[in-house]
């Protein structure tokens, strides 16, 4: 190997590692920007009360919709075949004109109320409806209605 030559090396994996970044960001900003946001549905129909409903009333929060499906495709590597799974949000709520989506505490999955706990539990549905405000947790064992914000620090990403 030449002199020069791990300086032509250095230079070349400098190039290709600058024009992946910008290509992985371009095509997920295509992803976002051509991706249908999903809307928050509103239920012509009136909600039907329940334990859940009359809580998140006595906290103020006025029901938008009841249980919403989300149908996942899934694809590993390209692959042909595709995986299928789905989300549901348990209700969507309105206070002030902020919107919610609305997750019920489950008694066999209890919630640790920590920040990577919360993340992968709860951040998706916020993600998937970015229009909402936050995610209400509502524990009808503990008559309790937490709302989780997430927020994204972008300054420390960037530093």
């Amino acid at each position: 190997m030449k002199s020069g030559d791990g300086v032509i090396l250095v230079l070349l994996l400098l190039v290709l590692g600058i024009w992946l970044f910008f290509y992985i960001r371009n095509r997920m900003n295509n992803i976002v920007q051509n991706g249908a946001t999903p809307t928050i549905p509103e239920d012509d129909e009136t909600v039907s009360e329940d334990d859940v409903t009359q809580l998140l009333s006595e906290e103020g929060y006025s029901i938008v919709s009841g249980k919403q499906r989300i149908p996942i495709q899934i694809s590993i590597n390209d692959d042909a075949e595709l995986l299928q799974s789905r989300l549901f949000i348990d209700y969507f709520a309105e206070k002030d004109g902020f919107y919610y989506a609305v997750k019920i505490a489950k008694d066999r999955r209890p919630l640790d109320m920590r920040g990577s706990a919360l993340r992968d539990r709860l951040l998706v549905y916020q993600l998937v409806y970015p229009q909402t405000s936050g995610v209400l947790y509502v524990d009808l064992g503990q008559s309790k209605v937490s709302l989780i914000v997430f927020e994204l620090d972008t300054e420390e990403h960037a530093g």
